[in-house]
């Protein structure tokens, strides 16, 4: 197995789950998003953050408005609707309990494993 390609899998499967995060504290624009995201060390390029942020507005999870910008034109800033925090909470329930999972069975490796 390619361990790049597992560490990229589960990138993307935790990418949705990051974008509603960031957006639950505030509104924010694409290149915000993106630039929050590297700060966070996930690197995530506008060809797929847009297609993503699409899909979530499809599915209900998030609304924009346009705001003017005092650096060119108006830019289009995300925020949960009320779907999206429902989701979120969910999400945050299933990531805990992922978290929970892999703590326990890191640490009962750890505890049995003579070798570390």
């Amino acid at each position: 197995m390619n361990i790049d390609n597992a560490k990229s899998q589960m990138r993307k499967g935790m990418l949705e789950y990051c974008i509603l995060l960031l957006l639950r504290r505030q509104s924010s624009y694409a290149a915000d998003i993106i630039q929050q995201l590297k700060d966070a060390r996930l690197i995530v390029v506008e060809g797929t953050l847009y297609p993503l942020l699409t899909r979530l507005k499809n599915d209900g999870l998030l609304s924009y408005d346009w705001q003017e910008s005092t650096m060119g034109p108006p830019r289009k800033y995300y925020v949960l609707t009320e779907s999206g925090e429902e989701f979120l909470t969910e999400l945050d329930k299933a990531w805990n309990e992922l978290a929970h999972t892999v703590s326990v069975l890191t640490t009962t490796d750890n505890d049995t494993n003579p070798n570390t």
